[in-house]
């Protein structure tokens, strides 16, 4: 079953988000709003991974699920944001499992509860 769904706004492609964990927008359907991708995370009980900050505004206002991992890197090649995702992601993986709202920048990550 899948713990992540993968934001249109990131890459289809990533060796790293394939696999039973993870579900892409694209898979869902590449015309879904905002609202509409929210509350099919919240019913499948999926942390986002997005670039969007409409998402984080919106874990903000409401109780998980779903969570949200907000990528804030700006604009990377996606080679650079391929390796930065390995680097980081295990700690981001379980860093998701006690907080709603992780904010990955480039030189730190921030946890909101």
């Amino acid at each position: 079953m899948a713990k992540f769904l993968i934001d249109a706004n990131l890459p289809y492609r990533f060796s790293i988000w394939h696999g039973r964990d993870f579900i892409h927008q694209f898979d869902l359907g590449d015309e879904w709003t905002d609202q509409k991708i929210w509350n099919y995370a919240r019913k499948n009980k999926l942390t986002v991974v997005t670039k969007d900050t409409d998402f984080s505004n919106l874990v903000m206002t409401s109780t998980p699920p779903p969570k949200v991992i907000h990528l804030k890197v700006g604009n990377m090649k996606i080679n650079e944001l391929h390796a930065f995702i390995h680097k980081t992601w295990e700690e981001i993986v379980e860093l998701n499992k006690n907080y709603r709202l992780i904010r990955v920048y480039k030189n730190q990550i921030e946890t909101i509860n």
